[in-house]
């Protein structure tokens, strides 16, 4: 499986180290998401944990790291390039298993590679 722009940063945010992130607030284009619980690299899909707290009934959301669109060192605050629903509609997160599995990796790269705000105008 070729890994493409979904799981690396924009070159403008180089490499962020995991621990940097963890409790960053995370911001789509209509609000807040929740926070980033941790980075991965399974398999060289990096992405974040993403905890939801209480919006998405206390679950845990996986976020490739290619549909981040800024990192804010000052206010510990990440944005993404999609929205709250985008988000919450994103393949089901349920457990750690599945940031190792390359298949499910698989199916969350494609979800976020189409959303309507990252096709080519």
């Amino acid at each position: 499986m070729a890994i493409d722009g979904i799981w690396s940063y924009a070159p403008e945010f180089g490499h962020p180290e995991a621990d940097r992130l963890a409790g960053y607030t995370v911001e789509a284009t209509d609000g807040t998401i929740g926070h980033v619980d941790r980075q991965a690299d399974g398999s060289g899909m990096r992405h974040l944990v993403v905890d939801t707290g209480v919006w998405v009934f206390g679950k845990s959301v996986l976020v490739p790291v290619g549909v981040v669109d800024g990192i804010d060192t000052e206010s510990g605050r990440i944005t993404v390039a999609c929205t709250r629903e985008e988000v919450k509609s994103a393949p089901v997160f349920r457990t750690d298993r599945e940031t190792s599995d390359p298949a499910y990796l698989s199916s969350v790269g494609t979800y976020y590679r189409n959303l309507p705000s990252r096709r080519p105008a």
